[in-house]
């Protein structure tokens, strides 16, 4: 169905020059200058010749002056109704052109998903569900808007991204907020081969503080876990060094500068080579899950919904080692 006819379904009225002028009159005005003859426009509207001359006629009151000249074959515009033709022309056309493009988004051939998340959340859980997504939906572009998790949330609620991925701690969230979880993650301390002997100890939450500590920067939702956990065990952490990237966390730990925290599906690799070592500690860090956000002021688009649709339906695609 056109726009057009969508319009007359609902009884839309345009604002006429004198007064409020339903849309349908200048659908039929249109639709009767195309064609220069009442029946055939009669024959393409569905409508009856009788009705289309008085809804012509009526439109012609409305608006004081002659739409049309009759003749033998048909009608003709006249210089009023030619000056009137062009921009209800362009006024159906945008229209037309509106609900092609509204089509195109249900449709996924056009589009873009503004996704926020981390760096690291991107690349170790979010990339094989962008294959899939991208496989199924080439024409929609994919805008990946990287930083902390305040910084995201408060980028959503102004709906400047469509869907936020985070490391969720265990708060709950403002009431404008839908969370989902997706996957479970654990967390543990760990150092490089310069603190390895530690790996052989059991280290108590109130001797962390004892060695340099590299961790993420405060307003990650990572260090908010952290910092909440080692609150509850009445424990305030002393980081030498704070880092926004997650990777500087890790290869500066690799290296040799502290104790690090990070997330062992991350870090697998890592561990399994040696190249990081795990931390025993006195009392489990208890596990926590990567989500997505959505705000609830905003409607999720198509493409939105298609990516959760994709995460839920392959929930058992392994986190990316």
């Amino acid at each position: 169905m056109e726009y057009i006819e969508y319009f007359m379904l609902l009884g839309y009225k345009g604002i006429g020059v004198r007064n409020m002028i339903d849309f349908e009159l200048y659908r039929i005005f249109y639709e009767v200058a195309n064609y220069g003859n009442i029946t055939k426009a009669s024959m393409h509207l569905n409508i009856s010749q009788p009705a289309i001359s008085k809804s012509i006629k009526n439109l012609e009151n409305q608006l004081g002056g002659s739409l049309f000249i009759r003749t033998k074959k048909g009608v003709v515009l006249t210089e009023e109704g030619k000056e009137l033709y062009y921009y209800i022309k362009q006024a159906i056309e945008f229209i037309n052109n509106g609900e092609n493009k509204f089509t195109d988004l249900i449709n996924l051939k056009t589009g873009c998903i503004k996704i926020g998340t981390s760096t690291t959340i991107a690349k170790e859980f979010l990339l094989p569900y962008l294959e899939i997504f991208h496989e199924k939906y080439p024409s929609i572009d994919i805008k990946i808007i990287t930083g902390i998790s305040n910084e995201l949330i408060s980028k959503l609620k102004y709906g400047l991204i469509d869907i936020l991925f985070l490391n969720l701690n265990n708060d709950s969230y403002e009431s404008d907020l839908k969370i989902a979880k997706c996957k479970i993650v654990n967390d543990c301390f760990v150092v490089g081969e310069k603190y390895k002997d530690l790996k052989d100890k059991i280290i108590t939450m109130k001797e962390i503080n004892n060695y340099p500590l590299v961790l993420q920067a405060k307003g990650s939702n990572t260090r908010k876990f952290l910092d909440d956990f080692m609150k509850d065990n009445n424990v305030l952490l002393k980081p030498s060094i704070e880092l926004t990237s997650y990777s500087l966390v890790v290869d500066l730990t690799k290296i040799g500068f502290g104790i690090g925290y990070v997330t062992k599906e991350y870090a697998k690799n890592l561990l399994d080579s040696e190249l990081l070592y795990e931390i025993k500690t006195d009392i489990k860090i208890p596990s926590r899950y990567i989500g997505y956000v959505l705000s609830k002021n905003h409607i999720p688009s198509f493409s939105t919904k298609k990516l959760i649709e994709i995460i839920n339906d392959n929930n058992n695609l392994n986190i990316k080692k």
